[in-house]
């Protein structure tokens, strides 16, 4: 290994070690005072609510539009995003559905990733 190499390897072992303790600071999620999977999957038998959650994720969404200019989500129907919080709430039940909202914007933008905090 050259001397060249050895300081580069270096330099990322403590650019790596400064980030570990770097603490993102809490999502303050704005949203339903219930925000959980088990709340949406009551909110079936619930026309209104259920329309609410709905409509709180599309905003959601919106607002990933606003934040992330780049990464777009195009027009998501309503139908759309209940069967995705659904089968989100389906494989996580003890979940919040705020964070399938996040996943389904991950999934839409293309970009798959989770969304860092």
């Amino acid at each position: 290994m050259n001397k060249r190499s050895l300081s580069f390897l270096i330099l990322l072992a403590s650019a790596s070690l400064m980030n570990a303790g770097v603490v993102a600071a809490p999502l303050n999620l704005l949203g339903f005072d219930d925000m959980s999977c088990t709340a949406w999957n009551k909110s079936k038998d619930d026309p209104e609510r259920r329309a609410a959650y709905i409509v709180w994720v599309r905003g959601f969404l919106t607002g990933h539009n606003y934040a992330l200019p780049n990464q777009q989500l195009s027009s998501i129907s309503s139908g759309t995003v209940e069967a995705q919080i659904n089968r989100y709430c389906s494989r996580n039940p003890a979940g919040q559905f705020s964070e399938g909202a996040m996943r389904l914007s991950d999934e839409f933008s293309g970009r798959n990733q989770p969304i860092r905090k």
